[in-house]
């Protein structure tokens, strides 16, 4: 395995670090307060309106859309080469994604537009998503079936003449309370005698369509997620779409949920770990600063255990990253299946130790709004569960093991 990064990608990294330095960093503190002020004016999902300036200025130094491999659309960086700028990106969670037009849930969907989309689709849909002229959400989680097993999905898509019919109840569509939100892509059965995993298909419903109903955002340990759409709850009551919206072939939803959620779920494990690596330098800080006992934090034993802890997970959890970008890149998604499944669960839990280990340095103060170590902890804690819980990866690396003893019994 070779985790060597292109002369691009190493220049790339050098620009998103000065970028973060010398424009993101020093708005972040603008950034929060425009947030709170579209809050108490009674419009907590609008954008922060120094997000706009912040983003000619990405597009400016050349920081677009990274994250699309193909030449056509994207910047035609391997995942290999484009994990450590994922994860700088990750170190200013609330801006510099969305900053660089590179933040879930539009890169996914830009994604498998780019993949399945048709030439309208993409002029339609995938355009505007490249240029953040909109922003859209995607709807798969259903509040009233375990969503973990995507074959519970109930929402229905019926073909009707030229037209689909959506009729369905989901949650957890997150960005769909912004008022740019055009779109989502919609995951429903439409061949509900078909194959288990061949019932499922994918279609485009503008949010302003009729039948369409945006009932509020869940919140996430008391954060709405304001600035970045929420996370919205939305009935779709016989909405009908012309058949073009239909993104792929019918029946074939469920393996493109597959491709969706491979590589999303591995850049929310880049991000994690620049969440953790921004956490531990918090840490560090503090208790280099902060006195108690007699000397500084940095003194107690048990604090240097921390910061060592916290060190060797973000690195573990990084070269696992690594490996499974490259297995991405030299073998494919559905060979590296199993990386991403084991990277999936070991990113979050090594960036929720490392936060919780940075709060618990901070005291009263990490818990509190004036750092941002428990909206980053809040943010972190829901990856235990988006894109498939700890719990159903655990399961598909232990039946790889299993299956693998079995086969070496079987050939003794």
């Amino acid at each position: 395995m070779d985790f060597t990064h292109s002369p691009r990608s190493i220049e790339l990294q050098a620009a998103i670090s000065r970028f973060l330095d010398e424009v993101v960093y020093p708005a972040e503190a603008e950034f929060h307060q425009q947030e709170q002020a579209n809050r108490a004016a009674g419009t907590p999902f609008a954008t922060p309106a120094v997000l706009a300036g912040i983003k000619q200025e990405a597009r400016r130094r050349g920081l677009w859309n990274l994250f699309l491999p193909g030449d056509r659309f994207g910047a035609g960086l391997s995942v290999l080469d484009y994990a450590p700028l994922a994860e700088l990106s990750g170190r200013s969670i609330a801006i510099a994604p969305e900053a660089m037009n590179c933040s879930a849930p539009d890169t996914g969907n830009m994604e498998l537009l780019a993949m399945f989309g048709t030439d309208d689709q993409h002029s339609r849909w995938l355009e505007p998503l490249l240029a953040a002229e909109i922003r859209s959400c995607f709807s798969m989680t259903e509040p009233a079936v375990a969503s973990s097993d995507a074959t519970n999905i109930a929402t229905r898509i019926t073909r009707d003449g030229d037209s689909y019919v959506v009729s369905g109840h989901k949650w957890w569509s997150t960005g769909a309370m912004r008022d740019e939100c055009a779109v989502s892509i919609v995951m429903g059965v439409s061949d509900p005698d078909a194959d288990r995993h061949a019932q499922h298909s994918m279609i485009l419903v503008p949010l302003g369509a009729p039948g369409v109903t945006v009932h509020r955002s869940t919140t996430v340990f008391g954060y709405d997620d304001g600035p970045h759409g929420g996370h919205g709850e939305i009935s779709f009551d016989d909405v009908r779409v012309p058949a073009g919206n239909l993104l792929g072939a019918q029946g074939a939803g469920f393996a493109m949920a597959q491709a969706r959620l491979g590589p999303g779920r591995i850049h929310h494990c880049m991000r994690a770990l620049g969440i953790a690596e921004r956490a531990l330098e918090l840490m560090v800080n503090r208790s280099l600063h902060r006195h108690a006992f007699g000397g500084p934090l940095a003194s107690q034993g048990v604090i240097r255990e921390w910061i060592a802890e916290s060190r060797l997970a973000i690195e573990q959890a990084r070269l696992l990253v690594l490996k499974a970008a490259w297995l991405i890149d030299t073998a494919g998604v559905k060979q590296a299946a199993t990386e991403i499944a084991a990277i999936k669960v070991a990113a979050p839990r090594a960036a929720s130790y490392v936060l919780d280990r940075a709060i618990q340095t901070f005291g009263a103060a990490g818990v509190s709004g004036d750092t941002p170590l428990a909206e980053m902890w809040a943010g972190v804690r829901t990856l235990h569960l988006a894109d498939g819980p700890d719990e159903v990866h655990l399961r598909s690396v232990a039946r790889v093991e299993i299956n693998r003893a079995r086969s070496a019994a079987a050939g003794r």
